[in-house]
C-alpha cells in the first residue's frame, strides 16, 4: 500500500534539496515523476538521475509566484497518462530580521513565495484533481507553524498559513476524492539553512534542541511525503505530519540530573 506504481506525481522544487529527495523517493516507489522547478536545468538533472537509476521521470518549468506558470505545469504533468495522482510543493524563502526592521519589499518576497505561491499550487492542483475525482496534494509547512524565534516573524506566519490552507482545502475537496496534507520539517540541511550551518555554535544549538541530537538530511523528508501520496494514507487529510526529530516534543535544552 506504500508503493506508487502507476501513479503520476508532480514535484515542484525538484531541482534541489527536499524537492529533489522527494522526487527520487517517489520514483523509487514506482511513480512516474514530473520534476518541476523554476531552475529548469536543475529539474532536468533530477529527472536524469531518476531515469539513470531505472525510474520514470520527466522535467519542466514551474514558477510558483506566477499562477499561469503553475497552471500550465500542472496540466502538462497530467498530460502523458491523462492523470495526476499527486502534487508536492517544497519551495520556500526566508528573510531573518527583527519585526521592527522588516521592509515591505521583504514581506512581499517571503509571503509571495511561501504563502501566495503555495496557494497557486493548491488552487491549480485542486482544479484538476476535483474534476478527475482523486489525488493527493502535499505542501511543506514547518515546525515554525507552531513555534518560532526572533527574526522569524514573516516566515513563521507563512508556514502557519500553509497549514490553514491545507485544512480548508481538505474540507472543500474531501467529497471529491482529493486529500490535502502538509509536512512539517524540523531543521534540515538545505541551501535555505546553509547560513546556520556556517555558524558552528548556532548549528550545534539546533542539533542539541532536537532529542535525536542531529539535523535531518533532505532525504529523510522523502518517506513521510511518499506516505501521504500513497494509498496507505487513504484516510489522512487536512493534517500536518511533523518530521522534526522530536523538536516539538522537547521543552527546552536542559536535561535534569539522572536523565
Amino acid at each position: 500500500m506504500f508503493r506508487l506504481d502507476g501513479k503520476t506525481i508532480a514535484v515542484i522544487g525538484a531541482g534541489s534539496g527536499i524537492g529533489r529527495a522527494v522526487a527520487v523517493g517517489a520514483a523509487e516507489q514506482g511513480a512516474y515523476v514530473v520534476c518541476l522547478d523554476v531552475n529548469t536545468e536543475n529539474a532536468a538533472i533530477t529527472a536524469a538521475t531518476i531515469t539513470g537509476a531505472g525510474g520514470s521521470a520527466d522535467s519542466g518549468s514551474c514558477d510558483i509566484t506566477n499562477i499561469t506558470s503553475v497552471r500550465e505545469a500542472i496540466v502538462s504533468a497530467a498530460s502523458k497518462f491523462d492523470r495526476l495522482d499527486g502534487v508536492v510543493c517544497t519551495p520556500a524563502v526566508n528573510v531573518r530580521k527583527p519585526i521592527l526592521t522588516y521592509t515591505s519589499e521583504e514581506f512581499d518576497r517571503v509571503s509571495g513565495v511561501n504563502l501566495k505561491g503555495n496557494f497557486h499550487v493548491l488552487q491549480a492542483a485542486g482544479q484538476l484533481m476535483t474534476v478527475q475525482g482523486f489525488g493527493s496534494i502535499v505542501l511543506f509547512s514547518s515546525i515554525r507553524s507552531i513555534v518560532t524565534e526572533p527574526g522569524q516573524s514573516v516566515y513563521s506566519m507563512t508556514k502557519a498559513g500553509i497549514v490553514q490552507l491545507v485544512r480548508t482545502a481538505a474540507t472543500e475537496w474531501g467529497e471529491k476524492g482529493v486529500r490535502v496534507n502538509a509536512i512539517g520539517p524540523g531543521v534540515i540541511e538545505t541551501a535555505l539553512t546553509a547560513p546556520i550551518k556556517a555558524q558552528p555554535e548556532w548549528y550545534k544549538a539546533y542539533a542539541e534542541k532536537t532529542p535525536m541530537k542531529r539535523w535531518a538530511k533532505a532525504e529523510e523528508m522523502a518517506g513521510p511525503t511518499v506516505f501521504l501520496l500513497s494509498d496507505a494514507a487513504s484516510y489522512v487529510t487536512g493534517t500536518i505530519l511533523f518530521a522534526d526529530g522530536g523538536w516539538l516534543a522537547n521543552d527546552g535544552r536542559f536535561s535534569p540530573p539522572g536523565f
